[in-house]
């Protein structure tokens, strides 16, 4: 067996605890205000205040916390297969800002690493998308042609560092990896004072459009002329975001390199199920960072045996079985593949969004702050128009929209209509299930001393009801990607609002469930 950690960590949050900052205090107005303190909102807050403007970064947890925090850190203009699918949908002069625009988000990062001299572990690597099957030559070779045609350093190789056979790989050098949160604390660091701001631990929860605009806060009200909605997942539905991008967990393990098992650079499969691979150094050695797994949150009953999964893949294809650290990931994804970053909506002239950005946020996040300090400026910047975020491209995702749509369907109606899974008091200690009890629904989590803790199943973003997360003891929302903690405390959005409790003492024949003694299960 796998030697396996206690607990969910995050190798950058492990090994970079970092500075806090303090929580908003009342009312405060600066030029500028982001709600989100990940790769997007924190390039967004440096490139403004290095052009003058005082900004205020809110975080309802800690800043390089949230999805920033937990990604696999790979920094590359090579989305997987993407280059020849983006040239049939959106044509080559899009697919060339794509890819242009991606390259020079790493660069940016580069040049603040060379700049501030920042530690990080920047390494350029080569970035390989390989598969295992020879009938999948014919889609390398097609993104081949598409990337070297787009002006990225592409070949095709069939021998790469991995220790097991491809058919074929697609390389690209001059790519990079790095710590993510070693690299955004220093970007942090710099943006307090002079008039600017980070708060933590500071829920955004609307925005009120006026001149200037108020962002309401648990904490107070912050008066900005421009806002930056970088939370993810946006917390605003009022540019309909919720039917244009979608949810999707990931699964990543760390384990203990052997030695001679180094890959010499980072690798993405282009089959299912997918499995990421790239190095991270240690203290006490190289380690591997593998990830994979992906699926909807919320729908997957046993979500560790997805660890279980990846344990074996390092174990079979690498010859490592000590784990030692892993943790799950929540990306969103735009149905045409192309983030949006831009203005909320049309006529919106001072409020930003940024979103979508499909497992690929080192470059799309930072490049992500580009456009909008761009448009903030008043900066006329040559990518903006591919990414505006009230395109509508049905050739590239009317077959996604209708997917999409019909799950989310599918759950608001579908699992309002089943029957509760189980019943209290069979539920085992550390675990959670929906439960039907007298014709209402209640989310129940037993915790390790028998306790039962009940809320609503009903998620505070859209209404679909949420499901269990056996890995991460939580709540997850299948429509949206909502989570929350046992106690119904939102722990992921784009929900700003807590689950409500459940008093179970207080239900009839709920006291009597909780103390396994009622005979009637009707």
């Amino acid at each position: 067996m796998v030697d396996t950690p206690p607990e969910h960590m995050s190798l950058w949050i492990a090994t970079a605890p970092g500075p806090t900052f303090p929580r908003l205090l009342g009312d405060l107005t600066v030029d500028v205000a982001i709600l989100g303190g990940g790769i997007a909102g924190l390039t967004t807050a440096t490139l403004l205040k290095q052009a003058g403007k005082t900004v205020a970064v809110i975080e309802a947890d800690q800043v390089v916390r949230g999805v920033t925090g937990y990604t696999t850190a790979k920094v590359t203009a090579q989305h997987n297969l993407i280059y020849a699918d983006l040239i049939d949908t959106f044509g080559e002069d899009a697919a060339r800002i794509y890819a242009h625009s991606n390259q020079a988000a790493l660069e940016r990062i580069a040049q603040f690493v060379a700049e501030d001299g920042i530690d990080c572990d920047f390494e350029r690597k080569p970035n390989y998308c390989y598969s295992e099957s020879a009938t999948d030559l014919t889609m390398l070779e097609e993104e081949v042609t598409a990337a070297q045609n787009l002006g990225l350093p592409a070949s095709l190789v069939t021998a790469t560092g991995l220790p097991f056979p491809v058919a074929g790989a697609l390389r690209v050098d001059h790519q990079a990896q790095f710590h993510p949160r070693k690299y955004l604390l220093q970007l942090a660091a710099r943006i307090p004072g002079a008039g600017s701001f980070i708060f933590e631990h500071t829920r955004a929860l609307d925005v009120e459009e006026s001149n200037p605009h108020r962002v309401i806060t648990d904490q107070g009200v912050l008066q900005a002329q421009d806002v930056v909605v970088a939370t993810h997942y946006p917390i605003l539905d009022r540019g309909l975001f919720f039917a244009r991008v979608f949810p999707r967990r990931e699964y990543v393990i760390c384990v203990r390199a052997n030695e001679g098992t180094d890959p010499h650079g980072m690798y993405i499969s282009i089959g299912e199920p997918t499995r990421s691979v790239r190095t991270a150094p240690s203290p006490d050695g190289l380690l591997l960072v593998i990830g994979g797994e992906k699926h909807r949150p919320g729908e997957d009953p046993d979500t560790n045996a997805r660890y279980r999964q990846l344990e074996h893949f390092a174990r079979e294809r690498f010859g490592c079985d000590q784990v030692v650290y892993r943790w799950s990931t929540q990306d969103t994804y735009a149905v045409d593949r192309v983030p949006y970053i831009g203005r909320l909506r049309p006529g919106a002239d001072h409020l930003y969004v940024a979103t979508g950005f499909g497992a690929w946020g080192m470059t799309n996040g930072t490049l992500a702050g580009m456009i909008i300090a761009d448009a903030i400026l008043g900066v006329v910047n040559p990518w903006a128009e591919l990414y505006y975020p009230s395109r509508l491209n049905l050739r590239a995702s009317a077959a996604k929209l209708l997917k999409e749509g019909a799950n989310v369907a599918r759950h608001f109606i579908g699992d309002r209509l089943a029957g509760g899974e189980t019943f209290p008091d069979a539920i085992p200690p550390g675990e959670g299930a929906i439960v039907n009890h007298h014709g209402e629904k209640v989310a129940v989590y037993k915790d390790e001393q028998g306790k039962l803790h009940g809320v609503s199943p009903v998620c505070t973003h859209l209404g679909c009801l949420v499901g269990w997360n056996t890995a991460e003891k939580s709540w997850d929302c299948p429509c949206h990607g909502s989570r929350f903690d046992v106690t119904g405390q939102v722990i992921h959005g784009p929900a700003v609002a807590n689950l409500a409790q459940q008093n179970l003492a207080d239900r009839s024949g709920m006291a009597a469930y909780r103390d396994g003694t009622e005979d009637d299960r009707a």
